[in-house]
């Protein structure tokens, strides 16, 4: 995939429609933590801002300036995030980077729907955008935990 009508297919109706449909998008008042990551290739940067409670996401809330396709990884995520464990966000996190690095499947329950985002193997250039909400929200999971252990 090189052309100009690979990268306009890259786009579908269906990543433009979770971009524009974005959950959580409110930052949160005093967080537990709050981690802002950016890809440095292309300077799409996501905020998270999250609180646990046992061990899982109680709130969440997250700034997303990236592209389509990072927005639609944004989205993904959020809409399951309540209630997940640290272990569960760095599985999905590590199932993602699989899937647009090794070609591995798409990131399982509760982050289905990332197949939408297979096309984008072929992008490198992209992967690291679409990645950033995994990370910042398994950094903010692991900057709570330690601050709640300090």
């Amino acid at each position: 995939m090189s052309t100009e009508s690979d990268l306009i297919k890259l786009y579908s109706q269906r990543i433009l429609a979770l971009a524009a449909d974005i959950p959580l998008t409110e930052r949160l008042e005093a967080p537990q933590a709050t981690v802002r990551k950016r890809a440095p290739l292309c300077g799409s940067t996501v905020t998270v801002d999250l609180d646990i409670e046992n061990g899982r996401i109680a709130r969440f809330g997250q700034d997303v300036k990236a592209c389509a396709l990072g927005q639609a990884s944004a989205a993904l995520m959020a809409a399951n995030i309540i209630g997940r464990t640290r272990a569960e966000v760095e599985q999905g996190r590590d199932q993602l980077r699989a899937m647009l690095k090794d070609g591995a499947p798409p990131p399982e329950a509760p982050f289905s729907g990332y197949e939408v985002l297979e096309p984008a193997r072929e992008y490198k250039n992209r992967h690291a955008s679409i990645m950033l909400a995994f990370e910042a929200t398994a950094q903010a999971m692991a900057d709570a935990e330690a601050a709640a252990c300090a």
